[in-house]
């Protein structure tokens, strides 16, 4: 119940290897790139890698939208992603609002590492735990009337653990509340590969790049988190994902991605995987028609026969909780 993770692309991981096996130094087709993985690597990660990544990303959400790989940052995994972008958006004692349920781990890497306040948005189980503008925008009082100094927002979408999502209108209204008051918008995006009807903040920003109205985002304070650990199980290899839409920002967690980098083997080995067309067109065809789709679907089914609190529908399962399991951390 600790950790989540998609394992059932690992035959797919594995014939992609096979068919470039000069990604890895340990195989003789690589051996040549020891020393290139072996001498300190650079902050920006390799150029292949972050176009790949880039890639991947946009194509998590759809094709819907586009990213600019020179603003991707690549750090050691989702928890140190959090603690880095907690330490250059957030000094101690100030605070970030959190919808709940929300994730343990915040507690660890943010308010234990950062010193940085979690301000719970308490949200209600009947409306499936989805956000409502009046609980976030009472939060944002409330702490102003604490003298809690409130320097952002940070939204898990999907949810974990409820697993619920947040629709594009929700999330148009939240950005433009996080705008109008100046915070910023933190959204952790680990679990969007698992849902087909998710909706990225990514989305939006797009939107209102095109419409170009005078109440325009300020895109300096939108900021996105991400990881191969949930998409592919990645877990071990680490890779986080910081994606900023603030030039301040994209220089200031690349330079502290020098306390949690991520490995240049490790990005030779995923970007390989990521590169790998045939790979690419296997996993996203199977998540939907193969497989996975399959798995997703009777693993929720028969979470619905043994559990009273039920997920819905479209969550198919993908996270579960019980009250009592959550309470003890």
């Amino acid at each position: 119940m600790g950790a989540t993770g998609n394992h059932l692309c690992f035959d797919l991981v594995e014939e992609s290897q096979k068919r470039n096996p000069g990604a890895s130094i340990c195989a003789p087709e690589g051996v040549g790139g020891f020393k290139d993985a072996a001498i300190l690597q650079d902050y920006h990660v390799l150029p292949q890698f972050r176009n790949a990544m880039a890639k991947f990303m946009g194509k998590v959400r759809g094709d819907r939208v586009r990213f600019d790989p020179d603003r991707i940052v690549m750090v050691g995994g989702a928890a140190g992603a959090h603690e880095i972008i907690g330490f250059c958006l957030v000094d101690p004692d100030e605070a970030l609002l959190v919808p709940t349920s929300y994730y343990p781990g915040y507690y660890h890497y943010l308010s234990r590492r950062v010193g940085v306040k979690l301000v719970p948005i308490e949200c209600d189980s009947a409306n499936n735990f989805k956000l409502r503008m009046e609980d976030l925008e009472a939060a944002y009082e409330m702490a102003k009337q604490n003298n809690i100094q409130v320097k952002g927002l940070l939204l898990t979408n999907p949810s974990n653990p409820s697993g619920t999502i947040l629709d594009g209108d929700t999330l148009r209204s939240i950005a433009a509340f996080t705008n109008e008051n100046n915070i910023h918008l933190i959204c952790d995006d680990v679990y969007s590969a698992g849902k087909p009807d998710y909706v990225s903040i990514a989305e939006i920003v797009d939107e209102d790049r095109k419409s170009g109205g005078s109440n325009s985002l300020n895109l300096d304070l939108i900021h996105i988190v991400h990881s191969l650990s949930k998409d592919m199980g990645f877990t071990g290899l680490q890779a986080g994902i910081i994606y900023s839409y603030s030039d301040v920002v994209v220089n200031c967690v690349r330079k502290m991605s020098s306390f949690g980098l991520f490995p240049a083997q490790a990005q030779n080995v995923i970007g390989s995987v990521l590169s790998d067309e045939e790979f690419m067109v296997e996993l996203f065809l199977g998540a939907k028609t193969g497989i996975p789709a399959e798995k997703r679907r009777s693993g929720g089914r028969n979470v619905k026969r043994f559990f009273s609190l039920l997920v819905s529908d479209k969550n198919d399962g993908t996270v579960l909780f019980k009250s009592c399991l959550v309470s003890r951390y």
